[in-house]
């Protein structure tokens, strides 16, 4: 059954994404950042609670049909906006999660309200060359090593960053998103969502005070549980088709339209073990549809200011975004 608190979220969701998010993504696509206007609007429309408990105004906690079709709203007004916002949502569970001391008092209602917006640096545990590690000290803890693809810098408040001790214990914190000459940062040139300001962030001995740990976690344990990835992050890729679906037209878009159905009913319905099978075929899906609306389109789809080389850039993105290698498989299997 879907909830009132659902249908008003998807509504505003889908009411932002028309009004505001596709007229403007174009702009966005070629500006520096994603304006503050609006993650400001999805703050208002209560949006950046969508994980969050019921009582601090999200959705229950398995309705994951709701929450997708959120994220596959507004990915269809503006990728590189719903990127920036979809960050948030890791620091919000974790913060509601929490059962360190003053964790959930003091963040999850700022968090839930997008009065205080984070991204996260988890892919620092997986660093090649400099994995991110944290070390005990009085006060609290030291950082040292490097984080890629921190999302939303200089529009965030803080980085729900993972890291790990001697003793391969992932230690979850809440830090502060401000450079500093222990904290440097490196913006990356993307194909796609460059108005997102993501970054490669160092850590050089980085402090953070004892009360910003929000959770630990064994090393293994977390591996295991993150390799299949994020079914949300599939939903990315279903607001790409989806807005590929909707500017192709009745006549060119019908036939992608059931498997568009297909596709989100798998993200919904998918455990564990059939994540990464789902999240392949709809980042496939999205790299088709785009695919056939830029050869639909004719020459004009290589022009800047038509939305088809836009959406086509932001499929490529989404082939590889948040991947795993059981997804990369799973893609290589699909694509000729």
């Amino acid at each position: 059954m879907i909830t009132l608190r659902a249908e008003t979220l998807l509504a505003e969701a889908e009411r932002i994404a028309e009004e505001v998010l596709f007229p403007a993504a174009g702009m966005v696509d070629r500006a520096d950042r994603v304006p503050a206007g609006h993650l400001d609007l999805l703050a208002e429309a209560g949006l950046y609670a969508l994980v969050a408990p019921p009582d601090d105004g999200g959705l229950e906690p398995d309705d994951l049909a709701s929450a997708g079709a959120v994220v596959a709203a507004l990915a269809g007004g503006c990728l590189a906006t719903t990127f920036v916002w979809l960050q948030h949502h890791t620091a919000v569970r974790a913060a509601a999660a929490s059962d360190r001391p003053g964790i959930r008092g003091t963040w999850l209602r700022p968090l839930a309200r997008g009065e205080r917006r984070a991204g996260i640096a988890l892919a620092g545990l997986r660093s090649p060359t400099a994995p991110l590690r944290v070390r005990p000290v009085d006060g609290g803890f030291r950082l040292d090593g490097e984080a890629p693809w921190v999302t939303g810098w200089d529009l965030l408040d803080v980085v729900y960053v993972a890291a790990r001790d001697a003793d391969d214990v992932v230690h979850f914190l809440l830090v502060d998103a401000v450079a500093a000459p222990t904290l440097q940062v490196h913006p990356l040139e993307l194909v796609a969502v460059q108005a997102s300001r993501t970054v490669n962030a160092r850590f050089d001995g980085h402090p953070v005070p004892a009360e910003r740990l929000v959770a630990t976690q064994p090393f293994d344990e977390w591996s295991r549980v993150d390799s299949s990835g994020s079914t949300l992050n599939g939903f990315l890729a279903l607001g790409v088709a989806g807005r590929c679906v909707r500017v192709l037209g009745p006549s060119n878009g019908a036939g992608l339209a059931p498997e568009l159905d297909a596709c989100r009913g798998d993200l919904v319905a998918a455990g564990a073990a059939q994540t990464p099978a789902a999240r392949a075929v709809a980042s496939e899906l999205a790299w088709r549809a785009a695919a056939r609306l830029a050869v639909v389109t004719g020459s004009r789809a290589v022009l800047r200011d038509h939305p088809a080389q836009r959406l086509l850039r932001e499929a490529a993105f989404l082939l590889v975004f948040g991947s795993r290698p059981a997804i990369r498989d799973e893609l290589l299997a699909r694509l000729p």
